[in-house]
């Protein structure tokens, strides 16, 4: 059976898919923002914070303690960033086309919600689940 509906929280951020939400099932944000996102939108999003956790993990090993990194990820509809350092980095959100919008989880906040917006992408493959 399919995942129907799912919400995921913590300090600073949430995550949540909702089967039944229309054009707009998926929705991300920090604080003081969230927005919906289209099925294939969360699906670049999470796609994206993949390609920048293994950037960012095949490349913390060649850097200096001190120095900080900026990674990104963009097609024709959506821009996300990674800037900081790989035990503390902030995530940059810009939706590029349609109702347009833009958000950032910062650096305390944003590895937490990677590793809940991967979890909620895999249950969401998994036709088990």
């Amino acid at each position: 059976m399919a995942l129907e509906q799912d919400l995921r929280t913590g300090q600073g951020w949430r995550v949540g898919w909702r089967s039944a939400g229309g054009a707009f099932p998926a929705l991300v944000g920090a604080e003081n923002w969230a927005v919906e996102l289209t099925a294939a939108e969360f699906q670049t999003f999470t796609q994206f914070l993949g390609q920048l956790s293994q950037q960012l993990h095949a490349i913390s090993r060649e850097l200096m303690p001190e120095e900080a990194i900026a990674l990104t990820a963009q097609n024709d509809r959506m821009h996300l960033e990674l800037e900081g350092y790989p035990h503390a980095y902030r995530l940059h959100l810009i939706l590029l086309e349609g109702r347009r919008a833009e958000g950032v989880w910062p650096a305390p906040v944003a590895p937490e919600f990677l590793l809940a917006c991967a979890e909620l992408a895999a249950a969401l493959a998994d036709p088990e689940s």
